[in-house]
């Protein structure tokens, strides 16, 4: 019997996460849906059944769950995964609680695998989620010295907050989730501002890359700017390589890989868009070219579906796997 819980399940990305269920066809005995106070009772169809969402108190973390993905924020994340873990369940939690820990695993499927030095597994942040996998690839063929990352991040990173400032802004309302207007504005301030003026976002994809791609000393640095865009983020790669490359053997070691779609006919006006990754599975690069300042240096033009790969689809395809490893395991 695998008993499986989906906290934050009527959220904006725990509602991908129910649809991420049927994609990659997860098989649980028993399911059972978690929310806040106020979204309780609700009634959820998953693979064609209807569910009643429940409450998340500490009484029913303890009830013995062999798998839960939360998307509940870090307050919950900090306060319900070690109750949920001391229940014997693995965690894999979509907040940034638990993503710098040492002993906790910060994973992407296409690169890394759990450890499990504990039973908690840490999705990371979105952006850094589509650039690691656009990296992989290269730091395979020819490994990786330096990364800077300015990212256009769409305001579905923020919920249903970012996008009713979207919406409602068109109409001349004043924002209630960001600082400034996001209609018709650009914003380059994601998450607070820290002490060295980097904002927690940008802290995050430096320090979330070197701990993915198992390089710790990487050069990495990054300015996130939120835009005026529904969905699927763009990050805008300059990355310099340990061995010479060039434009056409960078192009080719993204080619033939599944989990990325190359789109690099600038000449005919072919390269990737927000509006081409909403909704799709893939990480989608292009825009390859020489950075001419720097030596052995190259622009990556990368965008993905933030709610996808960024975060639901990540999350379930890391719920797949471990399900498949310890149904290995127990024979």
């Amino acid at each position: 019997m695998v008993k499986v819980a989906i906290v934050g399940a009527t959220g904006v990305v725990g509602s991908k996460m129910i649809e991420m269920f049927e994609q990659y066809e997860i098989a649980a005995d028993e399911l059972v849906l978690f929310s806040s106070p106020r979204s309780a009772g609700k009634e959820v169809e998953v693979q064609g059944q209807m569910y009643t969402v429940r409450e998340l108190t500490e009484e029913a973390a303890k009830e013995g769950f062999d798998y839960v993905i939360m998307s509940a924020g870090g307050g919950t994340s900090k306060h319900f995964a070690p109750l949920f873990e001391e229940g014997g369940a693995i965690v894999i939690d979509n907040s940034s609680q638990w993503r710098m820990h040492e002993d906790i695993d910060l994973i992407v499927p296409e690169i890394n695998r759990p450890v499990l030095d504990r039973r908690i597994i840490a999705n990371p942040n979105c952006s850094t989620i589509q650039s690691v996998v656009a990296l992989q690839p290269l730091k395979k063929k020819f490994g990786l010295k330096r990364v800077h990352y300015t990212t256009y991040q769409a305001v579905s990173g923020s919920g249903v907050g970012g996008l009713r400032d979207l919406e409602e802004g068109a109409k001349g309302e004043a924002p209630t989730t960001y600082p400034h207007p996001i209609h018709d504005n650009v914003l380059p301030h994601i998450d607070v501002f820290q002490e060295d003026g980097y904002t927690k976002e940008e802290r995050k994809m430096i320090d979330e890359t070197q701990k993915i791609l198992s390089q710790p000393d990487l050069a990495v640095t990054a300015t996130c700017v939120r835009v005026p865009v529904t969905n699927s983020h763009a990050v805008q790669i300059n990355v310099t390589l340990d061995k010479e490359a060039t434009v056409e053997e960078v192009r080719e070691a993204f080619k033939g890989i599944p989990h990325i779609k190359l789109v690099d006919n600038p000449e005919n006006n072919e390269y990737p868009t927000p509006l081409d990754s909403t909704g799709k599975s893939e990480v989608f690069v292009g825009r390859i070219r020489k950075d001419e300042s720097l030596e052995n240096t190259f622009h990556i033009w990368c965008t993905a579906d933030n709610l996808l790969k960024g975060a639901a689809q990540n999350t379930v395809q890391i719920l797949k796997m471990m399900m498949e490893t310890e149904s290995v395991q127990n024979g």
